[in-house]
């Protein structure tokens, strides 16, 4: 019996060891690395330019609102049309001004009669005083009551100023010749006083306004020569500063500077973003790290690049990035000056991924990559 017991122990101790060495072999990963290639980090120890971001608009523009409360009647124009100065946009129900003015034509009407009658008074007793055939007191009195009708008449012609005053805010016309851009209201909505019903502008103008920091402003002069690149059409225009903010109370601790752009046949529009390049020459603080924009992989907000590990791996390193220099980004932190990154791939790259890094390729050769 005993016997039995020790070979049933000694089965179980051959049947765990099998199992353990099953769990201590390691992992294969089979997987086939891909080709890619990778660019040396470049610095640049000297700034060339000071770079600021902005926003294209129209250099004569409006939003057009109303000073009176009531419902629309009719709308002109949409989006887009042309419309040329003075041309009616939008009106506004006015059946209570033009309640208020049929009184205050009749108000005028009688102040109107009670000056005639008066005034003929008035000079009917001033040939009497002169003749002495009438008294001091009732000269005196009839003056005033000239005077009276001649205020009266006066108050009634300004109330009906007041009333067609009133009645331009109710038929809101354009203010110079353009094109609309927005439209906020339609008919039968009411209109309240300051808010804006239509906007528009003059195409073909155009004007960039950049936010520039206190450590800055003080190097942009007026009237030097700018380059703008805009973001999503990439051109380059060139412009001038026209207006140099001395204050940022009420922006931000950022100064607003505006530059206006040359005439040019390129597809620009209100809204587009830009990156404006001033002509000031300064010695930065430390070497930057710059990479090529479309080196960077975006997740959401956070922004990356993908380097070689010791292993031959990608590796996904998140980023804080700078300015942007043309085609080129600043890299903060997360990058150092003696490290490569990968500016294209022959597959998709992910953390962990095999790859055969090539040498290093001329600098703006454009990246192809994947995020998984």
């Amino acid at each position: 019996m005993k016997k039995t017991y020790t070979i049933v122990a000694f089965s179980f101790a051959l049947l765990f060891a099998s199992c353990g060495s099953e769990d201590n072999k390691p992992v294969v990963d089979n997987s086939s690395a891909i080709n890619v290639e990778v660019i040396q980090v470049e610095t640049n120890d000297t700034s060339p330019f000071l770079s600021a971001s902005g926003k294209i608009q129209a250099t004569n523009s409006a939003e057009l609102s109303t000073r009176m409360m009531g419902y629309v009647t009719k709308v002109y124009v949409n989006v887009g049309d042309n419309v040329r100065k003075g041309q009616l946009l939008v009106s506004i129900n006015n059946s209570d001004l033009q309640a208020k003015r049929a009184q205050v034509n009749a108000g005028i009407t009688e102040a109107n009669a009670a000056f005639n009658n008066s005034q003929k008074d008035y000079n009917r007793f001033k040939n009497l005083f002169a003749e002495k055939s009438a008294s001091q007191k009732e000269m005196d009195d009839m003056t005033a009551n000239f005077e009276m009708a001649k205020a009266r008449l006066e108050a009634a012609n300004q109330m009906k100023n007041e009333i067609n005053a009133q009645f331009a805010y109710s038929n809101i016309t354009a203010p110079f010749s353009g094109i609309i851009t927005s439209k906020n209201v339609e008919a039968g909505n009411m209109a309240n006083p300051g808010v804006p019903l239509i906007s528009m502008e003059t195409p073909g103008n155009f004007e960039v306004m950049a936010m520039i920091p206190e450590t800055e402003i003080s190097a942009i002069e007026k009237e030097s020569t700018v380059d703008v690149l805009v973001k999503s059409i990439h051109k380059t225009i060139k412009g001038k500063v026209t207006e140099v903010s001395t204050s940022a109370k009420n922006t931000g601790g950022q100064y607003l500077v505006k530059i206006t752009l040359d005439k040019t046949d390129a597809n620009i529009l209100s809204g587009m973003f830009t990156t404006v390049q001033f002509p000031v020459e300064r010695k930065a603080t430390a070497a930057m790290v710059l990479i090529p924009t479309d080196a960077i992989v975006t997740n959401g907000q956070l922004s990356g690049v993908y380097t070689v590990s010791q292993s031959n791996t990608a590796m996904l390193r998140w980023l804080r990035l700078g300015r942007t220099f043309g085609d080129q980004v600043e890299v903060l932190s997360g990058l150092n000056s003696d490290e490569a990154y990968i500016v294209s791939a022959d597959g998709k790259l992910f953390n962990g991924v095999k790859i055969i890094p090539s040498s290093i390729v001329p600098k703006g050769k454009e990246a192809n990559l994947e995020t998984k």
